[in-house]
This record gives C-alpha cells, structure tokens and sequence, in this order.
C-alpha cells in the first residue's frame, strides 16, 4: 500500500449547478455555473487545499457528469481512485437558489438513486481506511443500503485506530422526511428523525469526532441544546463533540472537559453552501497538526467564512495563506 492518506471521505459527490444571478428563484435565473459538490467530495478539497493529501469513495453514473467529476478530483490534488461508475445511474445534479445573507434553498436530483449510495462493503479498501490518519463519514451515507452497510463496516473495520468523523449531515429527504430537522417537516418528518436516530447511534459507536449544526445534533440526540448536545455525543462514544451555531459561533467539548466556544467570523455572505465542508476541511488541518480546540475552531470558522463570502464551494476552499492572511486580518 502506499503511503497512509492524510484524509479518506466516504459519502456524496455530485454536480452543483449555481446561479449566476442572486436574489431570483430558479424560474427566473438565465445562466449557472457548474461544480464539484456533495458533501463528502468538498470536504476533501477543501483539505487539499490546504495542503493534505485526500481521497474520496464514492461512485458517479457513467456520463459526461461522471467524467466531469474526475477531472475536477484530480484538479483539486485529490485522489479519485475509489470512485467509481454505476451503469443505468445518473450522475447527481443539484441546483440551489442564492437569497442572502441566510437563504439558500437546495434541489437535489438523485434519483432513482444517487450512485454515491451504491458503494458495497466488499468493494471497500479497508487497509487504506484503517491506515488513513482521519476518516470521514456522513449522515447521507447511512440512508440507503448498500452504502449504509458499506459505511458501517468502514467504521467498524478502522476501529477507532485514529480520528473518525461522523458529519452529522442531516438531509430529511433523503430519509423520506421533509423540512428541518426542528420542525415537524409535514407528514414524515418526525418519522424521518426517528428512522435515522439508530443508524446515527450506530455509527457514533465507531466515531472519535462528531460535527454538527443543531438541527443535525438533533436528529442523534434528540436534544437541541447546544451544550446538552455535544454531551449526549461524548456519552454516546465520540471524544470531541463540535457543535455549529450559525450567528451563535461554534462549540467544541472534548470528552476530558476542554471547551471552547469561539464566536462566528463576520463576513458579508454570497453563498453559505459549502462553508460547513470548508469548516469540516479545516478542522481535519487541525486534527492532523495536533492543534488545541480554541485555535482550531478560529481557523476553521474562518475557512467557512471565506467560502460564505464567495459563489461556488469547492473551487471557493480556500488556502493556508488565505486563511491565515483572513485571520490576520481581523
């Protein structure tokens, strides 16, 4: 095997299509731009921007979309080896409405089923999974067999052998739910919660670090206060428990009692898609350099601040230089 990954994703990859126009619903927008997406996808970029050596599983349909996304991987300085076409499968699109500062409605078009959730346990590398010096899961992954299957048995493959990142990542309708994780999201909603909570639980087992916004701390706790939330994750395996707050900044609570609670970094917002992954691609940056809580959350509200001030997500990951010259800034 070759040398240890410093991160290996497992989860979504897709094509974000985005308007070029701001403030105007999709009937009335006229051009887009195209892009790497999916959750698991950025979050590699965007540690490869700065400076570590990632990889992502996943699988795309075998299209133009596919091919896109390959070449977007390798441009990015992430290797694409593990993800892999499903025949009759289309590549992933989602479109997304821009209304700053805090409104950014989401389409996804992953069906009849996205081919990121065709990943089986036995196609899996384990050697590379329990080598990497961070894995990284999602909430996605655990909706749909063969990937929930899949993703279990990477996390209990690895074994907790270094930091293994649950990213709570809630999408309720992905999980037959619609609405907010806080809302009762019309007929299914709380069915949606209750169907992903033990899955959720499940993986927590496998996880050493869990990242979240409330909503999402919700779905595996059954818990919206911040601090109550990052507990019950501490109680229920992790060692860190990261807890975004939007305008309220982010809590982290390690499980021997370091906390720190760091306020937001003010930017004037574009785009707030992405800037959970590039927060998710910085905090692996500080895992890997050992850093203590309080810098590592600064440095990672600040990437996923850069990332809110601009237009795309993974072509907007930023640099070490740039986060650094942001911070120095303030």
């Amino acid at each position: 095997m070759t040398e240890p990954y410093d991160l290996i994703t497992m989860g979504r990859i897709g094509v974000d299509l985005y308007p070029l126009q701001t403030g105007v619903s999709l009937a009335q927008v006229e051009t887009f731009g195209k892009f790497l997406g999916g959750s698991a996808a950025n979050v590699a970029v965007a540690a490869a921007r700065l400076g570590r050596r990632s990889a992502v599983i996943s699988r795309t349909g075998r299209d133009p979309f596919g091919d896109y996304l390959h070449q977007a991987l390798r441009e990015f300085g992430v290797d694409d080896r593990w993800v892999t076409p499903v025949d009759g499968l289309p590549t992933p699109v989602t479109f997304c409405e821009i209304f700053p500062p805090d409104d950014f409605p989401l389409y996804f078009y992953r069906r009849p089923k996205a081919p990121d959730l065709v990943i089986h346990p036995e196609e899996l590398d384990r050697e590379a999974i329990a080598a990497a010096r961070i894995f990284w899961i999602t909430g996605t992954g655990l909706c749909e067999e063969p990937s929930r299957g899949a993703t279990l048995a990477a996390l209990e493959g690895r074994a907790k052998a270094g930091p293994t990142v649950f990213d709570l990542d809630w999408r309720p309708m992905f999980w037959g739910g619609e609405g907010g994780a806080s809302k009762d999201g019309g007929a299914s909603g709380a069915a949606a919660r209750a169907t992903a909570r033990p899955y959720y639980e499940a993986a927590l087992r496998y996880a050493t670090v869990a990242v979240g916004n409330v909503d999402e701390a919700e779905v595996a706790t059954g818990l919206r206060d911040p601090k109550a939330c990052a507990q019950a994750l501490l109680e229920r395996g992790v060692e860190l428990a990261v807890i975004k707050q939007g305008p309220k900044g982010v809590l982290a609570v390690h499980r021997d009692g370091r906390v720190a609670e760091v306020p937001p970094t003010p930017v004037e917002v574009v785009n707030g898609l992405g800037a959970g992954d590039a927060f998710g691609g910085a905090l692996c940056h500080g895992l890997l350099a050992g850093w203590e809580l309080e810098p590592m959350m600064r440095y990672a509200n600040a990437a996923g601040a850069l990332v809110a001030a601009r237009l795309a997500c993974s072509s907007a990951m930023p640099t070490v230089d740039e986060v650094e010259g942001f911070l120095a800034g303030r």
